[in-house]
Formats: C-alpha cells, sequence, structure tokens
C-alpha cells in the first residue's frame, strides 16, 4: 500500500476531453479525504494523438502503459480517423495487447433517474478476449474474411481456459453481492462454442457451493431483464452477448450515460465509460460524465481488492454514495431531464464527496 496511486490518464475523443477530467477531479477530492492523492500521467491516444503522432495509440503510450496498473481511458471515435487507421480500434488494441479479459458491466437504478426499470441492480461479467469479436480472436490476421466479394464469414474462438477464466470472475463478484450467477449462452443452437462455456462455467460453480446458479439462453435473457430484471444478481456471459446485454441493461437502468464499465486482467486495469465519444454534442458542456465518474470509482475498488487497501475502497464508497445523493437531490444533465452542464455536475458531486 502506499499514499500515492499513479494513474495513466487517456483522455480520447468527443466528449472524452470533458467527462475524464470532471471523474479525475472527483476522485481526487475522494482520495485527498483520505489522505492519498493521484499522480496522474496524461498519454497520448485518439484524434489528438493521430495529428501529433500519426496514430490514435502511439508505440510510446503503449510502452508507458506497462508500468501503470490503473488506466483511465475516454472513449474513441474510430469512425473519424483517416480510413487506414480506423481498424483495429485502439479500444481493442489495448484489451488484447495487455490482456484485459474481463470487462465488468453494472446496471443500477438509481434515486432521481426515471429508469425503464426501477429494479434493476445487476452486474454483467463479460468475457473480453475471444468470441466473434474479429480484433481480437487470431493471433495474426483478422477472424473475418470474404472468400468472394458476395459472401462473409467470421471465425468465433471460444476456449476453456478463458471461460473458466472469466466464471471465476462472476463467481468472486456474486460472493460480493447477493450470491446468485445466472450463465448466459445459446448452447441450443451453438452447441459446441456456446456450450463450451456454458459447462466451463457450471464446473467452476462446483467451487462455490455457497453461490446459486443458473443459466439462461442470450434470447430470453434479454426478455428477462425486461419483464424481471430484479431476479439477477450476475450475468456471466461470453463476449457478443455480454456487449449487447449491457447496452440494454444501461438504458433500463435510466440511461447509457449512467452505464460504467471496467476491463481488468489479474493485474492492471482501464476504467472506460460503456457510452461512445458523442461527437455531436462535445465541446458543449451537456455530456453525462456519471459513467465515468463511476468507472473510475470502479477501477479504485478493483484496486483497493487487489491491494487491501481500504482506504480507496473508501473513496470508492464515497464517489458511488455523492453521484446517488446528487441525482436524488435533482441534479442532472439534460440527457437525464435536468439542466446541468458537464462541469457543474461534476462540482456538485466533487463537493459531497466525504
Amino acid at each position: 500500500m502506499t499514499d500515492t496511486l499513479p494513474i495513466a490518464v487517456l483522455r480520447g475523443d468527443g466528449i472524452g476531453p470533458e467527462v475524464v477530467p470532471v471523474a479525475m477531479a472527483v476522485a481526487e477530492r475522494a482520495l485527498s479525504v483520505q489522505g492519498l492523492t493521484i499522480e496522474a500521467t496524461e498519454l497520448d491516444f485518439g484524434a489528438a494523438a493521430i495529428d501529433a503522432d500519426g496514430g490514435p495509440l502511439p508505440e510510446a503510450t503503449l510502452t508507458a502503459l506497462e508500468d501503470f496498473e490503473l488506466w483511465v481511458v475516454g472513449p474513441h471515435h474510430s469512425a473519424s480517423y483517416p480510413p487506414h487507421l480506423r481498424s483495429p480500434a485502439p479500444g481493442a488494441v489495448l484489451r488484447k495487447q495487455f490482456g484485459l479479459y474481463a470487462n465488468l458491466r453494472p446496471a443500477r437504478a438509481l434515486s432521481g433517474v426515471e429508469a425503464v426499470a426501477a429494479d434493476i441492480d445487476l452486474l454483467i461479467v463479460r468475457e473480453n478476449s475471444e468470441g466473434l469479436y474479429a480484433d481480437r480472436n487470431m493471433t495474426i490476421g483478422s477472424g473475418e474474411f470474404m472468400p468472394t466479394p458476395d459472401v462473409a464469414m467470421a471465425v468465433g474462438v471460444i476456449t476453456r481456459a478463458a471461460s473458466e477464466r472469466i466464471a471465476v470472475e462472476a463467481f468472486e463478484a456474486a460472493r460480493r453481492r447477493r450470491g446468485h450467477v445466472t450463465i448466459v449462452h445459446k448452447a441450443n443452437v451453438l452447441r459446441l462454442s456456446t456450450g463450451l462455456f456454458r459447462d466451463a462455467c457450471l464446473e467452476v460453480a462446483q467451487r462455490y457451493p455457497d453461490v446459486r446458479v443458473d443459466e439462461q439462453y442470450v434470447d430470453a435473457m434479454a426478455a428477462h431483464l425486461v419483464r424481471r430484471p430484479a431476479d439477477f444478481d450476475v450475468l456471466v456471459t461470453e463476449n457478443l452477448f455480454g456487449d449487447i446485454l449491457s447496452d440494454l441493461a444501461g438504458e433500463l437502468s435510466g440511461s447509457l450515460g449512467l452505464a460504467p464499465s471496467i476491463n481488468a486482467s489479474a493485474t492492471q486495469a482501464m476504467a472506460q465509460a460503456v457510452h461512445g465519444a458523442a461527437p455531436d454534442i462535445a465541446g458543449l458542456d451537456v455530456a453525462n460524465p456519471v459513467a465515468m465518474i463511476v468507472s473510475v470509482a470502479m477501477l479504485l475498488r478493483w484496486h483497493a481488492r487487489r491491494t487491501g487497501d481500504t482506504r480507496v475502497d473508501a473513496a470508492a464508497d464515497a464517489i458511488e454514495g455523492a453521484v446517488a445523493h446528487v441525482l436524488a437531490d435533482g441534479t442532472a444533465t439534460a440527457d437525464l431531464g435536468g439542466t446541468a452542464g458537464t462541469r457543474a455536475f461534476g462540482e456538485a458531486v466533487r463537493a459531497h464527496v466525504g
């Protein structure tokens, strides 16, 4: 444990340069209450890096990230890059190169926010390193190809090792929550691939007799999330299913602007909100910073679990509590029906921390 937390900061594109500094300011305040400080190192990333270095993810940034346990990363807008720089997307490069295999995406309704599902409170644990994602599932080359101009094919990769690894993350998370894991798959159709995922998760479940486990087909799971989300605690999924279900859960909880996430390996973690760069509102001071703020809180909590530093855990609690208090008090950005700007909302949260 140390009194200083080194954090790499990559602001990104669109609203990233607005929401990332707000989230960092809130984290700095929460940690200062606990006698801790942040040593932030800004690294080039995204469109600004293209102008300065010729690519959205410079080699110098990748090298520097090797020395950081904690990263805060804003969104990227690959569609705006020159065509030869759009693929692979920089976020995918980070996940693949550093083995960030676990994507943790909570969805919880908050007082003061009009939610489609007022009783939703769940965590989606998404396998982040393989599946049908072409930028992650091959050592060399792409997992997508076209044998003729009129035929497109994709390779989906599911391995026992990756499935077991993400299942452990899910069951450990369930022990910290309400003790219930739902395995999401499509083994009635994709018998070998998602069947392997399901079976590997069920084998891991045997190590956790204190955790209740069940399973759902992904299409049924989508319907259940809409009708009865309170019946679920932790969902563990492969990559594509988790991506889709977490966006659905985010909207059910009120807005994608509220949807936080971290991407983690055993030794490094990256805070990155679920939402995109939203270039149409960039620079207008109207973006909702909640997802980025809570993503940073999740990052701190991940660090606290890894190191046993209860001060960092208390800072994460303070951030989440302050966000909930400010929203319940009626302060909100335009996407939630409020009038607060990005900076003003961040200042309100910062004032309530501690």
